[in-house]
Protein backbone atom coordinates (compact mmCIF):
# COMPACT_ATOMS: atom_id res chain seq x y z
CA UNK A 1 0.00 0.00 0.00
CA UNK A 2 2.89 2.41 0.85
CA UNK A 3 0.48 4.68 2.71
CA UNK A 4 2.23 7.68 4.26
CA UNK A 5 1.28 10.42 6.71
CA UNK A 6 1.83 14.04 5.72
CA UNK A 7 3.47 16.02 8.57
CA UNK A 8 2.82 19.56 7.30
CA UNK A 9 -0.44 20.52 9.01
CA UNK A 10 -2.78 19.30 11.72
CA UNK A 11 -4.79 17.18 9.28
CA UNK A 12 -1.91 14.68 9.08
CA UNK A 13 -3.49 13.16 5.98
CA UNK A 14 -2.91 9.43 5.49
CA UNK A 15 -2.24 9.35 1.76
CA UNK A 16 -2.18 6.18 -0.34
CA UNK A 17 0.60 5.78 -2.88
CA UNK A 18 -0.09 7.92 -5.95
CA UNK A 19 -2.77 10.01 -4.24
CA UNK A 20 -2.91 13.61 -3.00
CA UNK A 21 -3.70 14.98 0.44
CA UNK A 22 -6.77 17.13 1.05
CA UNK A 23 -4.77 20.26 0.12
CA UNK A 24 -4.28 18.99 -3.43
CA UNK A 25 -0.61 19.95 -3.35
CA UNK A 26 1.09 17.16 -1.41
CA UNK A 27 1.40 13.70 -2.93
CA UNK A 28 2.53 10.24 -1.91
CA UNK A 29 5.09 8.91 -4.37
CA UNK A 30 6.38 5.48 -3.43
CA UNK A 31 5.72 6.00 0.25
CA UNK A 32 7.28 9.47 0.42
CA UNK A 33 5.22 12.67 0.79
CA UNK A 34 6.44 15.22 -1.73
CA UNK A 35 5.58 18.80 -2.62
CA UNK A 36 3.67 18.29 -5.88
CA UNK A 37 3.40 22.00 -6.62
CA UNK A 38 7.12 22.76 -6.23
CA UNK A 39 8.02 25.63 -8.56
CA UNK A 40 4.68 25.42 -10.35
CA UNK A 41 3.23 28.93 -10.37
CA UNK A 42 -0.26 29.93 -11.39
CA UNK A 43 0.06 33.62 -10.49
CA UNK A 44 2.85 36.19 -10.72
CA UNK A 45 2.33 39.94 -10.27
CA UNK A 46 4.02 43.04 -8.92
CA UNK A 47 1.71 44.35 -6.20
CA UNK A 48 1.70 47.21 -3.72
CA UNK A 49 2.75 45.85 -0.32
CA UNK A 50 -0.52 47.17 1.11
CA UNK A 51 -2.47 44.54 -0.89
CA UNK A 52 -1.01 41.66 1.14
CA UNK A 53 -2.21 43.40 3.38
CA UNK A 54 0.81 44.85 5.15
CA UNK A 55 0.36 48.43 6.27
CA UNK A 56 3.40 48.78 8.53
CA UNK A 57 6.12 47.00 6.55
CA UNK A 58 7.85 49.18 3.95
CA UNK A 59 4.64 51.09 3.14
CA UNK A 60 4.51 52.50 -0.38
CA UNK A 61 6.75 49.78 -1.80
CA UNK A 62 6.05 47.07 -4.39
CA UNK A 63 6.58 43.34 -4.01
CA UNK A 64 6.65 40.46 -6.48
CA UNK A 65 3.71 38.24 -5.50
CA UNK A 66 3.64 34.58 -6.47
CA UNK A 67 1.14 31.77 -6.02
CA UNK A 68 0.79 28.11 -6.90
CA UNK A 69 -2.22 25.85 -6.24
CA UNK A 70 -3.71 24.09 -3.25
CA UNK A 71 -4.92 24.90 0.26
CA UNK A 72 -5.54 22.91 3.43
CA UNK A 73 -8.70 24.82 4.40
CA UNK A 74 -12.09 24.70 2.66
CA UNK A 75 -13.48 28.20 3.20
CA UNK A 76 -16.79 28.57 1.33
CA UNK A 77 -16.06 32.30 0.82
CA UNK A 78 -12.57 31.87 -0.65
CA UNK A 79 -11.59 34.78 -2.90
CA UNK A 80 -8.93 32.70 -4.70
CA UNK A 81 -10.79 29.41 -4.98
CA UNK A 82 -9.82 29.02 -8.65
CA UNK A 83 -6.29 28.18 -7.53
CA UNK A 84 -6.72 27.32 -3.84
CA UNK A 85 -9.26 24.55 -4.47
CA UNK A 86 -7.71 23.34 -7.73
CA UNK A 87 -5.34 20.52 -8.59
CA UNK A 88 -2.56 20.61 -11.14
CA UNK A 89 -4.70 18.90 -13.77
CA UNK A 90 -7.28 21.71 -13.57
CA UNK A 91 -4.98 24.25 -15.23
CA UNK A 92 -4.39 24.73 -18.92
CA UNK A 93 -1.08 26.40 -18.20
CA UNK A 94 1.26 26.36 -15.20
CA UNK A 95 4.57 28.18 -15.18
CA UNK A 96 7.61 26.17 -14.12
CA UNK A 97 9.66 28.68 -12.11
CA UNK A 98 12.51 27.16 -10.07
CA UNK A 99 13.77 29.15 -7.07
CA UNK A 100 16.75 30.48 -9.01
CA UNK A 101 14.48 31.82 -11.75
CA UNK A 102 12.12 33.41 -9.26
CA UNK A 103 15.02 35.19 -7.59
CA UNK A 104 16.26 36.41 -10.96
CA UNK A 105 12.83 37.85 -11.80
CA UNK A 106 12.61 39.52 -8.39
CA UNK A 107 15.98 41.21 -8.92
CA UNK A 108 14.95 42.40 -12.38
CA UNK A 109 11.81 43.98 -10.93
CA UNK A 110 13.89 46.18 -8.64
CA UNK A 111 13.77 48.76 -11.41
CA UNK A 112 10.01 49.04 -10.74
CA UNK A 113 10.42 49.39 -7.00
CA UNK A 114 10.32 45.71 -6.01
CA UNK A 115 11.67 44.94 -2.54
CA UNK A 116 11.38 41.14 -2.67
CA UNK A 117 8.95 38.23 -2.96
CA UNK A 118 5.56 37.61 -1.33
CA UNK A 119 4.34 34.01 -1.28
CA UNK A 120 0.59 34.39 -1.48
CA UNK A 121 -2.67 33.84 -3.46
CA UNK A 122 -3.09 30.14 -2.63
CA UNK A 123 -1.81 28.69 0.68
CA UNK A 124 1.99 28.82 0.45
CA UNK A 125 2.61 26.46 3.35
CA UNK A 126 1.26 23.41 1.50
CA UNK A 127 4.35 23.86 -0.67
CA UNK A 128 6.66 25.17 2.01
CA UNK A 129 9.77 23.53 0.53
CA UNK A 130 9.60 25.85 -2.47
CA UNK A 131 8.99 28.84 -0.22
CA UNK A 132 12.05 27.90 1.86
CA UNK A 133 14.38 27.31 -1.08
CA UNK A 134 13.34 30.49 -2.89
CA UNK A 135 13.43 32.58 0.28
CA UNK A 136 17.04 31.58 0.95
CA UNK A 137 18.06 32.95 -2.46
CA UNK A 138 15.94 36.08 -2.14
CA UNK A 139 17.54 36.84 1.24
CA UNK A 140 21.03 36.25 -0.20
CA UNK A 141 20.18 38.78 -2.93
CA UNK A 142 19.50 41.39 -0.25
CA UNK A 143 15.73 41.40 -0.74
CA UNK A 144 12.75 40.80 1.52
CA UNK A 145 10.54 37.73 1.96
CA UNK A 146 6.84 37.97 2.84
CA UNK A 147 4.47 35.12 3.64
CA UNK A 148 0.69 35.50 3.35
CA UNK A 149 -0.77 32.45 5.04
CA UNK A 150 -3.63 30.90 6.95
CA UNK A 151 -1.16 29.73 9.59
CA UNK A 152 -2.51 26.17 9.49
CA UNK A 153 0.84 24.41 9.71
CA UNK A 154 2.84 22.58 12.32
CA UNK A 155 5.53 24.56 14.11
CA UNK A 156 8.26 22.40 12.58
CA UNK A 157 7.34 23.87 9.18
CA UNK A 158 7.40 27.39 10.56
CA UNK A 159 10.82 26.83 12.10
CA UNK A 160 12.23 25.97 8.68
CA UNK A 161 10.87 29.18 7.17
CA UNK A 162 11.16 31.72 9.95
CA UNK A 163 14.91 32.41 9.63
CA UNK A 164 14.29 33.71 6.08
CA UNK A 165 11.00 35.57 6.58
CA UNK A 166 10.88 39.32 7.05
CA UNK A 167 7.13 39.74 7.38
CA UNK A 168 3.92 37.73 7.47
CA UNK A 169 0.25 38.44 7.18
CA UNK A 170 -1.62 35.61 8.89
CA UNK A 171 -5.35 35.02 8.64
CA UNK A 172 -7.20 34.67 11.92
CA UNK A 173 -10.54 33.52 10.58
CA UNK A 174 -12.39 33.40 13.87
CA UNK A 175 -11.85 32.93 17.56
CA UNK A 176 -13.96 29.88 18.35
CA UNK A 177 -12.89 26.29 17.60
CA UNK A 178 -16.21 25.55 15.88
CA UNK A 179 -15.51 28.26 13.28
CA UNK A 180 -12.30 26.53 12.27
CA UNK A 181 -13.99 23.14 12.34
CA UNK A 182 -16.48 24.49 9.80
CA UNK A 183 -13.59 25.62 7.60
CA UNK A 184 -11.65 22.38 7.99
CA UNK A 185 -8.97 23.69 10.31
CA UNK A 186 -7.75 24.05 13.88
CA UNK A 187 -7.85 27.29 15.88
CA UNK A 188 -5.17 26.10 18.29
CA UNK A 189 -2.79 25.30 15.44
CA UNK A 190 -3.22 28.82 14.05
CA UNK A 191 -2.84 30.46 17.47
CA UNK A 192 0.42 28.59 18.09
CA UNK A 193 1.66 29.57 14.64
CA UNK A 194 0.87 33.26 15.22
CA UNK A 195 2.48 33.35 18.64
CA UNK A 196 5.72 31.80 17.36
CA UNK A 197 5.86 33.84 14.16
CA UNK A 198 5.51 37.09 16.11
CA UNK A 199 8.77 36.34 17.92
CA UNK A 200 10.72 36.01 14.66
CA UNK A 201 9.50 38.56 12.14
CA UNK A 202 7.08 41.41 11.53
CA UNK A 203 3.50 40.05 11.77
CA UNK A 204 0.16 41.56 10.82
CA UNK A 205 -3.14 39.69 11.14
CA UNK A 206 -6.28 39.71 9.01
CA UNK A 207 -9.83 38.79 10.00
CA UNK A 208 -12.38 38.68 7.20
CA UNK A 209 -15.71 39.34 8.93
CA UNK A 210 -18.32 36.95 7.52
CA UNK A 211 -21.95 37.61 8.53
CA UNK A 212 -23.27 34.95 10.88
CA UNK A 213 -19.89 33.29 11.30
CA UNK A 214 -17.35 35.47 13.12
CA UNK A 215 -19.10 38.83 13.45
CA UNK A 216 -19.95 38.91 17.15
CA UNK A 217 -18.56 41.71 19.35
CA UNK A 218 -17.78 39.17 22.07
CA UNK A 219 -15.58 37.16 19.72
CA UNK A 220 -13.70 40.27 18.59
CA UNK A 221 -13.12 41.36 22.18
CA UNK A 222 -11.68 37.97 23.11
CA UNK A 223 -9.59 37.85 19.94
CA UNK A 224 -8.11 41.33 20.43
CA UNK A 225 -7.31 40.63 24.07
CA UNK A 226 -5.50 37.44 23.08
CA UNK A 227 -3.49 39.23 20.38
CA UNK A 228 -2.56 41.96 22.86
CA UNK A 229 -1.12 39.34 25.22
CA UNK A 230 1.36 38.50 22.48
CA UNK A 231 1.88 42.19 21.66
CA UNK A 232 -0.55 45.12 21.51
CA UNK A 233 1.52 46.44 18.60
CA UNK A 234 0.52 43.63 16.22
CA UNK A 235 -1.64 45.28 13.54
CA UNK A 236 -5.07 43.75 12.93
CA UNK A 237 -6.84 44.17 9.58
CA UNK A 238 -10.61 43.81 9.88
CA UNK A 239 -11.85 43.29 6.34
CA UNK A 240 -15.22 43.23 4.65
CA UNK A 241 -16.65 40.02 3.23
CA UNK A 242 -18.28 40.03 -0.22
CA UNK A 243 -20.20 37.11 -1.76
CA UNK A 244 -17.65 34.72 -3.27
CA UNK A 245 -17.34 31.08 -4.26
CA UNK A 246 -20.10 29.14 -2.44
CA UNK A 247 -21.46 31.93 -0.25
CA UNK A 248 -24.22 34.32 -1.36
CA UNK A 249 -24.92 36.19 1.88
CA UNK A 250 -24.86 39.99 1.45
CA UNK A 251 -21.63 41.86 2.10
CA UNK A 252 -20.73 42.71 5.69
CA UNK A 253 -22.36 45.87 6.99
CA UNK A 254 -19.79 48.64 7.24
CA UNK A 255 -21.26 49.94 10.48
CA UNK A 256 -20.60 46.51 12.04
CA UNK A 257 -16.99 46.63 10.89
CA UNK A 258 -16.57 50.02 12.51
CA UNK A 259 -18.07 48.69 15.74
CA UNK A 260 -15.67 45.73 15.75
CA UNK A 261 -12.77 48.08 15.03
CA UNK A 262 -13.63 50.16 18.09
CA UNK A 263 -13.79 47.03 20.24
CA UNK A 264 -10.40 45.82 19.00
CA UNK A 265 -8.86 49.23 19.63
CA UNK A 266 -9.44 48.83 23.37
CA UNK A 267 -6.66 46.22 23.28
CA UNK A 268 -4.62 46.88 20.14
CA UNK A 269 -2.62 49.86 18.97
CA UNK A 270 -3.19 49.42 15.23
CA UNK A 271 -6.54 48.30 13.78
CA UNK A 272 -7.26 48.85 10.08
CA UNK A 273 -10.43 48.42 8.04
CA UNK A 274 -10.16 46.76 4.63
CA UNK A 275 -12.37 46.26 1.57
CA UNK A 276 -14.56 49.23 2.53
Amino acid sequence: MNEAVCPVCSHHCRIPDGAYGRCGARKNIGGEIVCANYGKLTSLALDPIEKKPLSFFYPGSMILSVGSFGCNLTCPFCQNHEIARAKETDFQQIYDVPPEELCRIAKEERTRGNIGVAFTYNEPLVGYEYVRDAAVLVRQAGMKNVLVTNGMAELAVLEELLPYMDAMNIDLKGFRPEIYQRLGGSLETVKEFIARAATGCHVELTSLIVPGMNDSPEDMRAQAEWIARISPDIPLHITRYFPRYKMREPATDISLLKELKEIAEYSLQYVCLGNV
